[in-house]
């Protein structure tokens, strides 16, 4: 049993960051979805009519949304591939006998510390001036122009930003994982005559699992819910090319007035969230190993 001295440093520790998250998130998500059956602009003083559920009906009414929807879903997906590509290649690279490896791990990991709306306006540079310079110098103009001003390619510039940000932080998650595995294990499927790749999809992939599990999660819902980088990168442009959940539900209660159907909009995406990152953990963490 605990101590009555253990239990009050438990409260001292918990209580306050207890009233932070209800006050910040819990409150804030319940008077939302309040607010998401009324008709309102957002403005104190104009009245709010009661619409009950037509905010819902009419956001899958909204082909705006709908072209949202699908736009996070196909950044989602090329999203996750790469993040967790680069960021598990980064890791077997800075655990291999690399001499710079040390220095690796820092400079992969550090775009991360950039904030996404500085991170934004950086990349916006260079697509625009950078990719410029090196179509004009290289006479390569059909793949070196600025990616954010063509609908075709906004997208996947946004892909690569997300990318560059997310990689080196995966890295580390990754990078925990392989150096909890037992070197043991290896040195028995070395004496067994197991090849590298082997080595990698028998051993090491199995028992990766549950970082695989940790930055698939991270990855998903950090791609479904990107914003900054969205705002500062293309503003939703050229022509809606990628605007996002976020971005749609951002423009729809601050640029459009329209506060009940944004709120709408955000309980109905928090859901889909919700749901998906739920249902791949559940699905990951049943193919985890035991050690």
């Amino acid at each position: 049993m605990r101590s009555w001295k253990d239990k009050a440093w438990f409260a001292l520790f918990t209580v306050p960051l207890l009233i932070i998250f209800i006050t910040v998130v819990i409150i804030p998500f319940i008077i939302g979805i309040y607010y998401s059956f009324f008709e309102w602009n957002g403005i104190p003083s104009n009245p709010k009519i009661f619409v009950g559920f037509d905010n819902y009906v009419q956001l899958f009414g909204d082909t705006r949304f709908m072209d949202s929807a699908w736009n996070t879903i196909k950044f989602t997906v090329m999203a996750i591939l790469s993040v967790n590509i680069l960021g598990l290649g980064f890791a077997l690279l800075v655990t291999s006998k690399l001499r710079s490896a040390k220095a690796a791990r820092t400079l992969f990991f550090m775009p991360n510390l950039i904030g996404g709306l500085i991170l934004g306006y950086i990349w916006k540079f260079i697509f625009s001036d950078g990719f410029r310079i090196i179509g004009e110098s290289t006479g390569w103009k059909g793949v070196f122009f600025n990616w954010l001003l063509d609908p075709n390619y906004a997208l996947y510039a946004t892909v690569i930003v997300f990318t560059w940000q997310m990689a080196g932080y995966m890295m580390i998650i990754y990078l925990a994982g392989l150096q909890a595995i037992p070197g043991d294990v290896f040195e028995a499927a070395k004496v067994d005559g197991a090849s590298g790749w082997q080595k990698l999809t028998k051993i090491t992939f199995p028992l990766l699992m549950p970082s695989f599990t940790i930055c698939l999660f991270l990855s998903l819902a950090n791609a479904f819910k990107i914003f900054d980088v969205n705002l500062s990168l293309t503003k939703g442009g050229p022509a809606n090319a990628t605007e996002m959940f976020a971005m749609n539900i951002y423009n729809e209660i601050f640029g459009y007035g329209h506060y009940g159907l944004g709120q709408a909009k955000a309980i109905v995406f928090f859901v889909i969230v919700a749901a998906i990152t739920l249902t791949q953990v559940y699905i990951t963490k049943k193919r985890e190993v035991q050690m």
